[in-house]
């Protein structure tokens, strides 16, 4: 299936909705009004920001070893990738609870429940 795509240049600002203008953020919020999406959300946060925090503590390399290589640090990404998401739902930090709570309080209908 192939489907056509008009340039750019054809699609003016004034014209197009906001959801065909590339690079535009989308506005829509009705996800945010599930309780379990925003701790999902909350969750899949704190995984990628305790995956950043690990991948930094690697790169400080305090020592060479031996036995360095690029396959060995593809193993090492993968591997703290998953400690990330483990710790997230294991362990959290609580930075994710935190986004959760920031991110509930412009929903109404989730402060409710």
């Amino acid at each position: 299936m192939t489907q056509s795509i008009a340039p750019s240049s054809a699609i003016s600002p004034t014209s197009a909705p906001a959801s065909a203008i590339s690079g535009s953020v989308s506005t829509d919020t009705r996800r945010l009004s599930n309780g379990a999406n925003l701790d999902k959300a909350g969750t899949q946060f704190e995984a990628i920001f305790t995956g950043m925090m690990l991948k930094a503590m690697r790169q400080t390399k305090l020592g060479d070893t031996m036995f360095e290589s690029k396959a060995l640090d593809t193993f090492r990404d993968m591997q703290d990738q998953q400690v990330a998401q483990t710790m997230a739902v294991q362990a959290p930090l609580g930075i994710g609870k935190a986004v959760t709570a920031f991110l509930a309080k412009s929903q109404p209908a989730v402060n409710q429940k």
